[in-house]
């Protein structure tokens, strides 16, 4: 395999940029940071997405809050504006009892497709005489 930059990391392959975006995995990221604060704004989720990032990609601000406003309007999370503390009124979210079993869906099918990935690198390896990808 020819050796790449990650145009947005600067790191050679294999990175998950290569797989596209995936939006869709910021999801469970969201649901599990406001179970474990309890309640945030959108701005600091931001500051905290990449430390649980399922993917090299880069998660887009934007991308956050349309996973928010769906979590919302699924009833997932919910929200208010918080207008006491000093400068602009800001939205904090919340998870709700329906975000929680749906945090415990995601760790279900997360968990699957783990063991999925596992069984798919040894297959590759098995095939390539131990190593993970053909040079």
């Amino acid at each position: 395999m020819a050796e790449h930059l990650c145009r947005h990391h600067g790191r050679k392959y294999p990175c998950t940029c290569a797989m596209g975006h995936l939006y869709r995995f910021v999801e469970p990221v969201v649901l599990l940071l406001l179970k474990k604060k309890g309640h945030s704004y959108g701005y600091d989720l931001s500051n905290d997405l990449a430390e649980y990032a399922l993917t090299d990609a880069e998660i887009e601000r934007g991308a956050l809050y349309r996973t928010l406003r769906q979590l919302e309007a699924n009833g997932n999370v919910v929200s208010e504006w918080d207008v006491e503390e000093s400068g602009p009124a800001r939205r904090i979210y919340k998870l709700t009892a329906k975000g929680e079993r749906h945090l415990e869906e995601w760790a279900t099918v997360l968990q699957h497709v783990s063991k999925s990935m596992a069984r798919f690198v040894a297959e590759t390896k098995r095939i390539n005489g131990g190593k993970a990808n053909s040079a």
